[in-house]
């Protein structure tokens, strides 16, 4: 009885979610278009009156990320416009110049931002609105134009002073101490005895610093106290006392990931027969650790060498090397140690129909709903290279990672991972400036597992191992590839 209940309530939740994320979007016009090369999706109401605010994403992020604030505001009249840094989402330029310079990257990302305000400027002055890596862009611009409101989350600048910008709130997530006890510095510029929560005006000089409850670095985006407070902050500025309420759009997005990721073993019984596949064959202890930590060990070592840097994707040529020579180096641990290796091939047609349907659902209807409501997944041309190199390396990988995890334990699933960090943790100690990058990776590949891994395995306990690996590679360099930045080296550190 359990499994047809935990379908229902997964098709139930789903369904509520998308009703949800829905009404935050209900009245309010999506309009793509493009200022030069940068994509810009403008959100209104009809008739909309308000201020114009512009929306900037973070590192790795993307205007689809910016969405929770965006919508709440364009619900309370304002005319919101977020578009995609240069290298991000959908931009088709590569991010360029000197990150340790500001009149590199850093300039050119202002540029590009003051073009944006420029084309919606209609003689009220636009407010700001930024997360991460935006708001020191933000601040920038604005102590050089004439702007409206900042609002800033997850905020760093080395840009601030007592007197600029005048008018400014930063939210901080509850969970980053260190960008909160920013925030305050920023306040007590102004007044020594500011206190976090407070409001401190001094002559035209106006400022909060508050956290949003429950949050951290991303998190923050769907905050449902971070996005009201912005709204009154606005309303403030311009006078208005349109009030909208947040939805929970945050734990609707959630729900219908996790949803999706259940449904997923429905679907697997639904289309895949149940093939007569052999016993799930573990070894023991240590020649399982062996076959996992000796390739995390060496393939740092054998995959720097071979890392020539010609994908336009910071790390993503180091990345398809390393997963390539870990995954091929654990597939032959395996078949020494093992003896053997589980493929459960069940037949052309049944192997086929069952690998098309994976990868609709796991990038078709999971990329669907996380490029609508979440974040964008859906490559532009210049990146599909990016895929097809990652493809190469992430095959391998995630076949061999299949066969360790097909049928084990929990156990020894969390320890297959942790030799995957590991292994990644040892490249960036080699090269801590070239690879520093991978820090950034690890996470979205653990979250990968813990979604797309779970696709996979309700698939691959019916039609085997290789399966889920040739299904889970394909989406794993699809994640990646349209998730970080692409970089064209001009000089100085990248």
């Amino acid at each position: 009885m359990a499994r047809p209940l935990l379908t229902y309530l997964a098709i139930l939740i789903a369904g509520v979610s998308i009703l949800v994320l829905e009404v935050a979007r209900s009245g309010v016009t999506f309009t793509d278009r493009f200022v030069g090369p940068t994509p810009v999706t403008t959100l209104a109401q009809d008739g909309a009156d308000g201020p114009n605010v512009v929306i900037a994403h973070g590192f790795a992020g993307s205007r689809e990320m910016m969405q929770g604030y965006s919508l709440i505001l364009a619900q309370a009249g304002y005319r919101v416009h977020m578009f995609d840094f240069e290298g991000h989402g959908t931009h088709p330029v590569p991010m360029s110049g000197d990150v340790t310079q500001i009149e590199g990257t850093t300039r050119l990302l202002m540029d590009q931002t003051r073009s944006v305000i420029d084309d919606v400027a209609d003689g009220t002055p636009v407010a700001l609105l930024g997360h991460s890596m935006a708001t020191d862009v933000l601040i920038r611009v604005a102590l050089e134009a004439d702007t409206g409101p900042l609002v800033l989350l997850s905020a760093f600048s080395q840009a601030v002073t007592a007197e600029e910008p005048k008018d400014m709130l930063l939210i901080s997530g509850q969970w980053e101490p260190h960008l909160r006890e920013f925030g305050i510095d920023a306040v007590q510029m102004v007044n020594a005895d500011a206190q976090e929560g407070e409001t401190i005006q001094k002559g035209d000089v106006i400022r909060s610093a508050i956290f949003a409850p429950w949050t951290e670095h991303v998190s923050i985006l769907q905050s449902r106290a971070g996005r009201q407070a912005a709204l009154d902050w606005l309303n403030r500025a311009y006078a208005r006392d349109t009030l909208v309420s947040a939805p929970p759009t945050g734990w609707a997005f959630l729900a219908l990931m996790a949803s999706i990721t259940v449904l997923a073993s429905l679907l697997a019984r639904l289309v895949v027969p149940e093939a007569p596949l052999p016993p799930s064959h573990q070894p023991g202890i240590l020649r399982y650790l062996g076959t996992l930590f000796v390739p995390a060990i060496l393939t740092p070592f054998i995959a720097l060498p071979l890392d020539f840097g010609v994908l336009p994707v910071l790390v993503a040529d180091y990345l398809a090397i390393h997963l390539g020579v870990f995954g091929l180096l654990s597939l032959a641990m395996q078949r020494w140690l093992w003896g053997r290796l589980t493929l459960g091939w069940t037949g052309v047609e049944p192997f086929t129909l069952a690998l098309v349907v994976l990868l609709a659902w796991g990038i078709g209807v999971f990329g669907f709903a996380l490029d609508r409501y979440g974040a964008n997944f859906f490559p532009i041309a210049e990146r599909l290279p990016i895929i097809a190199a990652l493809v190469i390396g992430a095959i391998p990988f995630m076949v061999a990672d299949a066969q360790l995890v097909w049928k084990a334990p929990l156990w020894r699933r969390i320890a297959a991972r942790v030799a995957l960090l590991v292994s990644l943790g040892i490249a960036v100690a080699l090269d801590l400036e070239g690879l520093f990058f991978l820090l950034i990776i690890a996470p979205v590949i653990l979250l990968f597992f813990f979604v797309h891994g779970a696709m996979g395995r309700a698939f691959g306990k019916r039609a085997g191992p290789l399966l889920a690996g040739i299904a889970l590679g394909i989406i794993l360099a699809w994640a990646l590839g349209v998730s970080f930045p692409m970089f064209a080296t001009t000089g100085g550190g990248t």
